[in-house]
């Protein structure tokens, strides 16, 4: 059997440079008004069988203010990143540089004593692989840019070192196509939402 699963990236609130690790801020103005503008040419979206998000407040009020009503799913959630949670990357790179190259460089390392990125693409890819849906489903999921890196990361079958090479925009989309464990990449142009 084979479905459709797009990824909608959530709306940013902030300048990437001050982006938190487990950044669970809601959306302020301007990110609700980047959506209001995106919001045509993603609607089309909205017919999708199944509507899912992550459990950060920024993609549901980013799923909701879409239409779409999505069911928060906890496997959908951020990577788990332990005590540098609420900090930028530049503080932790200050407090504990080593600690940001192992990091970086390992991905079964999570010296901040949450989840590896290892186990972060797995959760996500094992997330992927387990919808339940007839032939021809159509899933959407509104995540964090992360979740969506990650579910790009395992679908291609990439080495985890791909993930830090994968941008996300705000609102942008990607559609995965196939089922559990095969998975192909569809980009899909949308006017609007860059």
């Amino acid at each position: 059997m084979h479905a459709g699963v797009t990824l909608i990236a959530a709306a940013r609130s902030a300048s990437l440079l001050a982006e938190r690790f487990d950044d669970d801020r809601p959306l302020d103005r301007a990110a609700l008004a980047h959506v209001q503008r995106a919001a045509p040419a993603l609607s089309e979206l909205g017919v999708a069988e199944l509507r899912y998000c992550s459990p950060t407040p920024r993609s549901r009020a980013t799923g909701d203010a879409l239409g779409f009503a999505p069911l928060a799913q906890p496997a959908l959630r951020d990577c788990d990143m332990g005590r540098w949670r609420g900090l930028t990357l530049a503080e932790v790179t200050a407090r504990e540089p080593a600690a940001v190259d192992a990091w970086l460089s390992d991905p079964r390392s999570a010296p901040h004593g949450g989840e590896s990125l290892h186990g972060f693409i797995s959760r996500v890819g094992g997330w992927l692989d387990t919808r339940p849906v007839a032939d021809g489903t159509r899933v959407l999921a509104v995540a964090e840019p992360a979740v969506v890196r990650a579910a790009l990361t395992y679908a291609l079958k990439a080495p985890p070192s791909t993930y830090w090479n994968i941008d996300v925009r705000p609102l942008s989309t990607v559609t995965l196509t196939g089922h559990g464990g095969r998975w192909n990449l569809r980009l899909d142009a949308r006017a609007g939402t860059a």
